[in-house]
């Protein structure tokens, strides 16, 4: 089975906007709770949710979920607002956790009840025949953590710390030493002595804007500031900590872990820890937010995780094609990096820290992006991942508060985005004639191709290679692959042009041969992606021949 996931922040996807009486002025820039709104957990309906199944997704990653710092006051619950000069935006980072043991309060409809509430929408999910994916941030928390709800006997982050040394195996932050806190911006009356590193790995008591001040590094036993040395042996006071994280939310029931800025935690703990998860909790996945490709095999076959972003490689190739900076012909280069490790690569092109293909920083629409997803999607049975909104091409273009305008949707700021909105009111559903239903229904479409044995079990076949010298084949602006099992075969070809071209795209008995198969010759063909028929002729002596529009993907099923 592919792996499908529709990675969502609850806070801002069902979020419908302020009180009805308010609700004409539209968002406020830097607006709070009361006049933004926010999306709560609720709001994921069973009737959604059977729509998120129905679209072909198999998981749902629910991004933001942990307690994070927050300038909103939940004083009654015991978490009043933190303090502005370390929190982002009025609704904070979601990586910015203040209590590993429980839920972001906003989120709840009753504040108080907020892990049931939880509890409820993982069930909801597994009853609509969903996975549950949720964030572990191992790195880094906020300055302002403060576990309110951890188990009786789980000491408190810090509690045993000696301070008055820079690095110790069992200190749970990095201290400087007899330093405050004293980023080169205001900090207004803020006290933090003496002064704990921050979560980038900025050792100084004096970070910069720029930095992630609003987080603490976590020691996980390597002393970076003496050397590197490394001091997991007797395991760290953080290690345990972090496994009593991990199998408290396993013991919730979810299904896997997308594990922020894993490759800063060493892949020794990980190594362990998910050891540890696995034996009680076989089935469940481990995703590793992982940018560095020299580290890529490390964090698989020692580390034990399950999937790693393919940012570096795949995603970054695809998104200069697309802007016409980098030639088709590099995503073959793409794919062959991770050949040996490809089951383990998670594609995206959308999440929360990238730009919207939409964007004017990045394709500057959804439909120019398109061949991009598709080919990120059907190249091979890896994971794919759908950014909420994604589908009907969000452009990001709001200046929300803390977020900028920069081509992305807010992670640290209340707001109402209409596209999420659209998607709310209809149940996870468009109506004919709603705007954006086009792009809609053509990701429902990839994503039903996805989910054909033929793309989730199938074997690739790169063409580039067969059109090299062949005049009526672009290839810096196509890219042509086919999928196959022992009964189908899929051939896909994508068009990055922004003009209609005819394309002629050569086969090979070599091709066959991998297939198991004479010749086809005249078949028939239905195009998935259109639900077209065509009769076309896969002959060795002459090309497929096809007319592609702009922008267009083609993936031809056939019979063998």
């Amino acid at each position: 089975m592919k792996l499908v996931i529709y990675q969502v922040l609850p806070r801002l996807f069902g979020n419908k906007g302020r009180k009805a009486s308010h609700r004409a002025k539209g968002n406020t820039q830097n607006g709070t709770i009361e006049e933004n709104g926010v999306g709560k957990f609720s709001m994921f309906t069973p009737k959604v949710l059977k729509g998120l199944k129905d679209f072909g997704y198999t998981h749902v990653w629910y991004t933001g979920v942990l307690d994070h710092a927050t300038q909103t006051d939940y004083s009654e619950i015991g978490q009043p607002a933190n303090h502005r000069a370390v929190v982002k935006g009025k609704a904070g980072s979601p990586y910015a956790v203040r209590d590993y043991y429980n839920v972001d309060a906003d989120l709840a409809d009753k504040p108080a009840e907020r892990m049931k509430e939880w509890e409820k929408l993982i069930a909801r999910t597994h009853k609509a025949g969903l996975k549950v994916i949720m964030d572990f941030i191992p790195n880094h928390v906020a300055r302002n953590y403060n576990s309110i709800s951890a188990p009786e006997g789980v000491e408190p982050l810090g509690a045993g710390d000696r301070e008055d040394w820079h690095f110790w195996r069992d200190n749970n932050f990095y201290y400087c030493v007899n330093e405050s806190f004293s980023p080169q911006f205001d900090r207004e009356d803020y006290v933090e002595y003496p002064a704990r590193a921050t979560g980038n790995d900025c050792f100084s008591a004096s970070p910069c804007v720029n930095d992630w001040y609003e987080t603490v590094k976590l020691n996980y036993g390597v002393d970076y500031c003496g050397g590197g040395a490394s001091h997991f042996h007797p395991h760290p006071d953080t290690w345990h900590k972090m496994l009593q994280i991990l199998l408290f939310w396993a013991s919730k029931g979810v299904d896997g872990f997308r594990c922020d800025m894993a490759e800063m935690v060493p892949v020794e703990f990980w190594h362990w820890a998910i050891a540890h998860v696995k034996r009680v909790h076989p089935e469940l996945i481990f995703i590793a937010e992982v940018y560095n490709p020299a580290q890529y095999r490390s964090y698989i076959h020692y580390g034990g995780f399950d999937y790693l972003y393919d940012k570096v490689g795949l995603y970054d190739t695809l998104r200069a094609v697309v802007q016409g900076q980098g030639s088709a012909e590099a995503i073959t280069h793409a794919w062959q990096f991770v050949d040996d490790i490809k089951g383990h690569m998670l594609n995206f092109m959308e999440n929360h820290d990238e730009q919207r293909i939409a964007s004017e920083f990045f394709a500057g629409s959804a439909e120019k992006g398109f061949p991009a997803m598709a080919v990120s999607t059907l190249m091979n049975a890896s994971p794919i991942m759908v950014y909420a909104g994604q589908e009907l091409g969000e452009k990001g273009h709001d200046q929300e508060g803390f977020s900028g305008f920069d081509g992305r949707t807010t992670i640290f700021d209340y707001w109402k985005v209409e596209s999420l909105c659209r998607l709310q009111i209809a149940d996870y559903r468009l109506q004919m004639g709603d705007e954006g239903v086009e792009l809609f229904e053509l990701y429902r479409r990839l994503i039903g191709v996805a989910n054909r044995e033929v793309v989730a079990e199938g074997k690739f076949y790169d063409l580039m290679w067969l059109n090299q010298c062949n005049p009526q084949f672009d290839l810096s602006r196509q890219y042509a692959f086919v999928r196959y099992t022992d009964k189908e075969m899929l051939l896909v070809v994508a068009n990055f042009a922004g003009e209609e071209r005819s394309v002629d795209v050569n086969l090979t008995h070599h091709l066959f041969e991998a297939m198991g198969c004479e010749v086809l010759g005249k078949v028939e063909a239905e195009d998935l992606m259109s639900g077209e028929k065509y009769e076309l002729n896969l002959s060795v002596e002459e090309p497929v021949k096809m007319v592609l529009k702009p922008y267009q993907v083609c993936a031809y099923l056939i019979k063998k």
